[in-house]
């Protein structure tokens, strides 16, 4: 009994370690990882929101203006879509309004408070509004979240430090 308890220990063990670094784990339902959207990994689908998927799409072809009303849709319609919150925040600020872009971030990280790609965008966006102490606060934050070193924590580190170095003047994409 004691061996097998052992072996059950060790097993757990080399599960727990494999997901932490992200190796897959062959025999668990879904691969072993939780990867994507956040999903809690019980193994159902759920049909993309085609509102969500116009949006991103029309980030990804820089037209800000368009994803803006989608994205306020699919978050009035779930008001729990950290995601959704992240994006139409990326889309105001890219369209210009970094002000209006903060209190949507700040939604996002309330939802989904490991959420990487949230601290990152509300940083540059502190950037282009002059405040580099909250950028700051927000790429310690990003530090924090990342075991080890992450894009969105390499991005906005590289942003800020390229904010620092030209006094203020060079700032991340605010605008059209």
């Amino acid at each position: 009994m004691a061996t097998r308890k052992a072996s059950i220990r060790s097993f757990c063990s080399v599960l727990v370690l494999a997901g932490l670094l992200g190796l897959p784990t062959v025999g668990l339902p879904d691969g072993g990882s939780g990867g994507g959207g956040g999903g809690g990994g019980a193994g159902t689908t759920v049909p993309a929101d085609p509102d969500y998927t116009a949006a991103v799409k029309a980030i990804k072809a820089n037209d800000f203006s368009a994803a803006i009303p989608l994205l306020e849709k699919v978050t009035a319609r779930d008001g729990k879509n950290a995601d959704a919150y992240n994006w139409l925040a990326y889309a105001i600020r890219r369209n210009g309004d970094p002000q209006r872009s903060i209190p949507v971030y700040e939604k996002a990280l309330a939802l989904d408070p490991r959420h990487r790609g949230a601290p990152e965008y509300i940083g540059q966006a502190y950037l282009a509004l002059d405040n580099l102490a909250k950028a700051k606060e927000h790429l310690a934050r990003l530090d924090k979240l990342c075991l080890f070193p992450c894009s969105e924590y390499r991005d906005l580190k590289k942003a800020v430090e390229a904010y620092e170095s030209s006094g203020g003047k060079v700032k991340p994409a605010a605008a059209r």
